[in-house]
C-alpha cells in the first residue's frame, strides 16, 4: 500500500472568462508529488505549466478561477479555502520560488528582517531565536558569511544570491512543499547549476516535495525524479524523467527531446517541432498537437486522448512509440 502523496492534484481545471467567451488554461490536469520527491513540469511557453502552479498556491489572478477539480495537502483539500486561510497556508506549508527574486523582496527592508518577519509569522519563536534561525538558513542556502549578510538589503546581492535568498524565504516556516516556477532561468549557467543542486538537497534531506515549473529540459533531467509533460493546458505524458527523456512515448515529447543538444553525439543542427503551440481561444480538436504532429491520423483529429499506461509512463496520444 503506498503512502498517500504529499500534494494530489484531480482534474484540475482552471478557465479565464474574457468578452470572447470562456478561455480554458487548464484542462482535466491530474498528478501527485511524494514527500521527497521533485516533479519536473515542462513545456512551451502556454503550456499551463505556471498557471497549474498558481492553482495550487493560490495566486490564479481574478477573474481566472478554478473551475473543477481538486487540489489536495496532506489527504486536505485546499482549492476551495478562503482567501485568508490560503494565505496561513501559503508560506507555513507551500513556500514560493519565482522566476524574479526581486518580485519575492521588499527592496526597502533588509534581508534579516524579512526572513525573521516571514519566521515569526508562521512559526511560534522569539526575536533571538528567529534571528538565529534566518542566519542558519542564509548559511543552509550557501550564502556564505551570512552573520554579516544579515544586515544587507536586496540590492546588494547579486542574482545569483538574491534567488539564494528567495529560496531561504520559502523555507523559513519548514514547508512541506515548494512551488519553484522557473527559478534558474534568470541565471547564467554556471549559477542554474548550484540552485538545482540546492532545490534537490533540500527534497533530499527535508523531506520537502518540489513542483519545479520549467521550460527547460536539461533543468528538469538534472532535477526531477518524475517529469510532467505539458501541452496546450494539458498533460500529454508523465512517467520517471529517464524513462521521458529516453524512451519518450508521446510525439511532443520526443520533439522536446530532439530539440536538446548532446554532448556525445554530432549533430549539423537541432531538431525542431514545426509550428507553435495553439493560443488557448484555438485550440484544436481531438488531440492539440495533432496539427503539428509528423504520426497524426484521422483519429487524432476528431477524438481526445486521455493518459495511458505506456510501459513505464503515461501518454495521452493513439499512436505512442512505444
Amino acid at each position: 500500500m503506498h503512502a498517500e502523496p504529499l500534494l494530489a492534484v484531480d482534474r484540475l481545471r482552471v478557465e479565464f472568462p474574457t468578452r470572447h467567451g470562456t478561455l480554458i488554461a487548464v484542462h482535466d490536469v491530474s498528478f501527485d508529488i511524494a514527500e521527497g520527491e521533485v516533479l519536473g513540469v515542462v513545456g512551451e511557453s502556454g503550456a499551463g505549466k505556471s498557471i497549474t502552479g498558481a492553482a495550487v498556491i493560490g495566486l490564479i489572478d481574478p477573474p481566472g478561477r478554478i473551475a473543477g477539480g481538486e487540489i489536495r495537502l496532506s489527504g486536505r483539500r485546499i482549492d476551495n479555502l478562503p482567501y485568508d486561510a490560503m494565505r496561513k497556508l501559503r508560506g507555513r506549508e507551500i513556500g514560493a520560488v519565482f522566476q524574479d527574486p526581486l518580485t519575492s523582496l521588499n527592496p526597502l527592508y533588509t534581508i534579516g528582517r524579512q526572513l525573521t518577519e516571514t519566521i515569526r509569522t508562521h512559526l511560534p519563536m522569539t526575536a533571538g531565536a528567529a534571528q538565529a534561525r534566518a542566519v542558519s538558513l542564509l548559511e543552509e542556502v550557501g550564502i556564505t558569511a551570512a552573520a554579516r549578510r544579515f544586515d544587507q538589503y536586496p540590492h546588494q546581492f547579486s542574482g545569483g544570491m538574491r534567488q539564494r535568498v528567495v529560496i531561504a524565504l520559502a523555507l523559513a516556516a519548514q514547508p512541506k512543499l515548494i512551488i519553484a516556477d522557473e527559478p534558474t532561468t534568470a541565471l547564467d549557467v554556471s549559477i542554474q547549476a548550484q540552485i538545482i543542486e540546492l532545490i534537490k538537497r533540500l527534497a533530499r534531506d527535508h523531506g520537502t516535495a518540489v513542483m519545479l515549473v520549467t521550460h527547460d529540459m536539461g533543468v528538469i533531467a538534472e532535477t526531477a525524479d518524475r517529469v510532467a509533460v505539458m501541452y496546450a493546458g494539458r498533460i500529454v505524458e508523465l512517467g520517471p524523467v529517464a524513462d521521458v527523456i529516453h524512451r519518450p512515448a508521446h510525439p511532443y515529447t520526443a520533439g522536446l527531446m530532439g530539440s536538446i543538444p548532446s554532448i556525445k553525439a554530432e549533430r549539423d543542427r537541432l531538431t525542431q517541432i514545426d509550428g507553435a503551440m495553439p493560443r488557448l481561444r484555438a485550440v484544436p480538436s481531438g488531440c492539440a498537437f495533432h496539427p503539428r504532429c509528423p504520426l497524426a491520423i484521422e483519429r487524432c483529429r476528431v477524438e481526445r486522448p486521455n493518459l495511458e499506461d505506456v510501459g513505464a509512463t503515461r501518454a495521452a496520444c493513439w499512436r505512442p512509440a512505444r
